[in-house]
């Protein structure tokens, strides 16, 4: 008889370690879940951070393209606006023995 409480108390030790080890195993499964949640929401955050910073230079790209279109057009007008003066106002530079150079006389702060 004493034998087979041997061979009740063997089994039940067994079931208690194999509960131990997966409760364990669990543990350990949302510990690392619960690790990689954090990887990934800092991840995201650091991706999200990147993403912005690309945005602002895109936009400050975008800017700076549309004022060097703007500078562009008004160049290219400087030289459309000199040809039509030309050609349909008949507009021209006088010669130098034409040209008149008026200088004001100096006063000074104290005169006012």
């Amino acid at each position: 008889m004493n034998n087979k409480n041997d061979d009740d108390v063997l089994p039940s030790s067994k079931k208690g370690l194999k509960k131990v080890v997966v409760y364990a195993v669990l543990v350990t499964l949302v510990f690392t879940s619960a690790m990689m949640v954090v990887f990934q929401v800092f991840e995201y955050r650091h991706d999200y951070r990147d993403l912005s910073a690309y945005m602002r230079e895109r936009d400050d790209l975008n800017a700076e393209w549309g004022r060097l279109l703007i500078e562009q057009q008004t160049f290219g007008a400087t030289a459309q606006i000199g040809s039509r003066a030309v050609t349909q106002l008949r507009m021209f530079s006088p010669p130098a023995t034409q040209t008149v150079v008026i200088s004001l006389p100096m006063t000074s702060k104290q005169d006012k």
